[in-house]
């Protein structure tokens, strides 16, 4: 039986004191891919910072990884999200360094310590993402694919139960974002569960996947998208 990974209940979500959502209710177990559709300002990328502790919540139940967010002190945030892998829109790599670099700098963070097995890891993890040849390059050296690529890779490095990605194609041309699709759904094969946020329904129909709407302040599942265009 699949193991529950998040689980939110009657959860309200603010933007400073503007409730942005009410009584959102879902579960998502490990290999689900999920998407978060809805309108620019319904709450999408508002519900991610909840699950991934950067918003705190006011009311409601939360469970992430293990993790009760709505309880978690400001020291154990860090344990919940070397659970988690988070994909930004804008991949905010760091650019000072190599992609080799970028991977290890979020092991140390996050406490690797043993070198020969961090090696490993990050050769192991760029040739999951298709960039096994590019380990010595700057990230400006990368295509905007390549980049987002790298942005996957360091979500994965500790091996996490679930990934959020937050318009993880929005910045990308339509080969480019098959690609990352074609890599999202086999991270998802693999067991991990996704969350994606996404304004490209085209996506959708070529990516099935559970549909999760924000409209009007509350969150339901859908079974297609006619009707939410």
């Amino acid at each position: 039986m699949a193991e529950c990974v998040v689980k939110v209940e009657n959860a309200d979500v603010y933007q400073r004191d503007i409730q942005v959502l009410k009584g959102v209710t879902f579960d998502l177990n490990e290999g689900d891919f999920v998407y978060f559709v809805g309108k620019t300002g319904s709450g999408k990328s508002s519900l991610m910072r909840v699950l991934y502790a950067d918003l705190p919540l006011k009311s409601g139940f939360v469970r992430v990884a293990g993790y009760e967010v709505h309880k978690l002190k400001n020291k154990q945030i860090p344990y919940l999200r070397r659970s988690l892998g988070i994909v930004f829109q804008d991949f905010q790599l760091l650019f000072d360094r190599s992609v080799n670099d970028n991977l290890l700098f979020v092991m140390k963070a996050t406490g690797w310590k043993d070198k020969n097995k961090m090696k490993l890891a990050v050769e192991k993890i760029l040739e999951q993402v298709d960039l096994k040849t590019k380990g010595h390059k700057m990230p400006h050296q990368l295509s905007g694919g390549e980049q987002q690529r790298l942005a996957i890779a360091r979500a994965l490095v500790n091996n996490p139960k679930v990934i959020l990605a937050d318009e993880p194609t929005g910045n990308l041309d339509p080969q480019t974002s098959k690609g990352i699709m074609d890599l999202l759904m086999n991270i998802k094969e693999n067991g991990t569960a996704v969350v994606m946020a996404t304004h490209d329904y085209d996506t959708l129909s070529k990516y099935p996947g559970r549909i999760l709407h924000f409209s009007d302040s509350s969150v339901s599942e859908i079974a297609d998208l006619s009707g939410v265009r």
